[in-house]
């Protein structure tokens, strides 16, 4: 379903802690800040290490500890808050929630469920390179489960002053239908804050690139049936989300090159830059769900990101 489709404000559940490295999800946020009426919500989740004997033996011990480490977390929260510029009537009233469990990505998806969240905005891990994403082991299993739209965030991003001035989708499915529910909320999406679309397609393996030993003209001939088909594709595409949003200003362009960095680096990306993927269908239940082609991009991919639920085209 699309984000924020009532028109209250975009509820935003941030994944961060205190310890993280980086404070690229909550600048996400202060970025979507600029660009739309937010809501946040922090959530600072750890795993609990110690057995449930354990636990119960600690008692009120733990309890005093976890209070004591509730209240750190929360000054730290509105500290980071306040650095990136979030105003204080965005933050919802709750708006630091320490928890503990047995699985980090299960509260979060139930913080999410619980704070009724459009999103959920996580950091890359910190070994990753400036300026783009790589997953940690909670990216990795919310991008295989979560009923909720995923947001990530490159490593030291440069974000617009002016919030989002462009949404990009990446056309990641072979089969275009799959991709079309997503392609079309990122549409209305892109409608709602008056910003134009661009959809894309990307190569790996170079539009005119073959190895020496190869007829050129085979390679010519394979390089011009994989356009035909690309730009057939976002034809389709761009049609189809004309008739919904007559008034968005639509795009389409292909991204070529040798391996996914080129293909995403021979397009030209600014700081104002949303790119969205869509899910890989797994069945009747609306849940987000990587494709392999889209894990592949996603290292290479400098902009913020929003990775939607599957779900069947109406």
């Amino acid at each position: 379903m699309p984000l924020n489709s009532d028109n209250r404000a975009f509820r935003i559940l941030i994944s961060w802690t205190p310890a993280s490295g980086g404070t690229e999800p909550i600048e996400y946020a202060a970025w979507l800040a600029r660009t739309t009426k937010i809501e946040v919500r922090v959530v600072s989740a750890f795993v609990q290490p110690w057995h449930e004997v354990s636990m119960q033996k600690l008692g009120g011990k733990y309890h005093k500890w976890f209070a004591q480490e509730a209240k750190a977390c929360k000054q730290a929260v509105k500290s980071t808050l306040q650095a990136a510029g979030i105003a204080r009537d965005q933050w919802n009233k709750d708006y630091s929630v320490l928890m503990d469990g047995p699985s980090k990505p299960q509260l979060l998806t139930q913080a999410a469920e619980d704070f009724e969240a459009d999103l959920v905005l996580l950091g890359t891990n910190q070994g990753a390179a400036k300026g783009r994403f790589v997953a940690g082991s909670t990216a990795d299993s919310l991008l295989h489960y979560s009923p909720i739209p995923v947001g990530l965030t490159p490593r030291a991003v440069k974000l617009s002053k002016h919030g989002v001035t462009r949404l990009n989708f990446a056309m990641t499915e072979e089969q275009g239908s799959n991709d079309l529910p997503a392609l079309l909320d990122a549409a209305q999406l892109a409608a709602q804050w008056k910003v134009p679309l661009r959809i894309v397609v990307f190569s790996s393996h170079g539009l005119v690139a073959a190895p020496i030993h190869d007829k050129l003209d085979v390679a010519l001939e394979l390089t011009s049936q994989w356009r035909e088909h690309s730009l057939g594709r976002l034809d389709i595409a761009r049609e189809k989300v004309g008739k919904q949003f007559p008034d968005l200003e639509i795009r389409t362009e292909i991204g070529s090159g040798k391996g996914w960095r080129a293909a995403v680096d021979s397009l030209k990306w600014k700081k104002g830059d949303l790119i969205c993927l869509g899910s890989t269908p797994m069945g009747a239940i609306e849940r987000v769900f990587i494709g392999s082609r889209a894990t592949e991009l996603l290292p290479h991919l400098s902009v913020p990101i929003i990775v939607w639920p599957s779900r069947k085209a109406s």
